[in-house]
């Protein structure tokens, strides 16, 4: 077994049983791609195993911080098994399930969803990639699923020296899918769109708008990068009159469309727009326009801290706009899902959006991605999705 030497003194984080090594923290050793190696502090003390990845700058990843724990298909199948044992004990009100996320499920790089029998994975990390064969047949085991369909093209593999890659990695057949969540029924195509297909994480959230826009008599509302119209789907079951569901991708807001048709609401309720939201914003509120509620999901503005001077500014615009377009009363929804900024920096940079509106408002919630899609104690790096609810005064 290769070991993997630290520089005195950047164990702690080790200790911490937090599972990233940077490459400034080695002092000497390397392995192959993906190869499993021990991690030692600098007096020799084992810390962890875990899996090498020579072209990141997370140099390696850990898999289990247990010495005497080996690394072979018996430890994946009980990562996986432990995994799925959580989702079976929450209360998930829809067939497509976050099964496997990552480091919160101890296995870095992974990344699972299940859309009834059809499981979407994500290998995006060196060691995720040397055991692919093995983890396919484990999670079609563990699950039940009977086919599995490789999404590896996001762009952090390439941080990792890997190729993008998609397509049937398990079994074969149609890749539309038509999943259901709190009685609505919602399409995806899992060689296509963002992530995985879809956005689960959203889960919860679109239901308590759907039950926010009843409670409140919420009549128009404003669904900013609705994507597939999730958002505007549980606004029309809510009880909304008129929906502009807003987005760059044609293909998604005709998904949108058909989601309004698939859920028996009158389309006339539901405008689909091809814009930038940021413009059309600026356009709707220089036209005297105005909502009862609007929801902001943008995409990753900030992957790390580095980015975060340059996404606080765009996040502070949008927000800006839309607590200017909002009605006394109005609620907004407004979610980063952008690594580099947490919970506390976004809650500033909304407070600040307000001050320059002119605007204040009660935070009704804050809200986060939904329990399948965990943050653990050890790896608060994974609360990645955090959002507010704010009643206008």
């Amino acid at each position: 077994m290769k070991s993997i030497r630290l520089r005195d003194g950047r164990e702690r984080s080790l200790l911490r049983r937090h599972p990233w090594v940077f490459e400034g923290s080695i002092d000497r050793g390397r392995a192959d791609a993906g190869e499993t190696v021990r991690i030692e502090a600098a007096d020799g003390r084992f810390l962890a195993w875990g899996a090498y990845s020579p072209a990141s700058m997370i140099r390696v990843r850990a898999w289990s911080f247990d010495e005497a724990e080996r690394i072979d298909r018996a430890f994946f199948q009980r990562r996986i098994q432990r995994a799925l044992a959580l989702r079976a004990r929450l209360p998930i009100a829809s067939d497509g399930v976050r099964l496997v996320h990552g480091e919160a499920d101890g296995l870095p790089g992974l990344i699972v969803d299940r859309y009834g029998d059809t499981l979407s994975a994500q290998f995006l990390s060196a060691g995720t990639e040397r055991w692919r064969d093995t983890l396919a047949d484990l999670l079609l085991q563990a699950s039940g699923a009977t086919r599995l369909y490789e999404r590896s093209d996001a762009s952090v593999r390439g941080l990792e020296g890997l190729p993008a890659r998609s397509g049937w990695l398990r079994g074969s057949g149609a890749t539309a899918i038509t999943l259901r969540e709190h009685g609505w029924q919602l399409t995806l195509d899992v060689a296509e769109g963002h992530k995985t297909g879809f956005y689960l994480d959203q889960r919860d959230n679109r239901a308590r708008f759907a039950d926010w826009v009843r409670h409140f008599g919420l009549q128009r509302v404003l669904n900013g990068y609705c994507y597939t119209g999730g958002f505007s789907v549980a606004a029309l079951a809510g009880g909304a009159q008129e929906v502009v569901g807003v987005d760059s991708s044609a293909p998604a807001l005709a998904r949108a469309n058909a989601h309004v048709l698939l859920n028996g609401f009158d389309p006339a309720r539901h405008q689909a727009v091809d814009a930038d939201v940021n413009q059309l914003l600026r356009d709707r509120l220089a036209a005297g326009e105005s909502f009862d509620a609007i929801v902001l999901d943008p995409p990753k503005l900030a992957p790390t801290a580095s980015h975060a001077d340059r996404a606080a500014r765009a996040y502070k615009d949008i927000n800006r706009l839309a607590l200017k377009l909002l009605r006394p009363g109005g609620l907004l929804l407004t979610f980063s899902c952008s690594g580099g900024i947490g919970p506390e920096l976004f809650h500033k940079i909304v407070a600040g959006a307000a001050i320059d509106a002119g605007a204040d408002g009660a935070i009704l919630a804050r809200l986060e991605g939904a329990p399948d899609h965990p943050t653990t104690l050890l790896f608060p790096e994974g609360e990645y999705l955090k959002g507010l609810a704010i009643l206008k005064s």
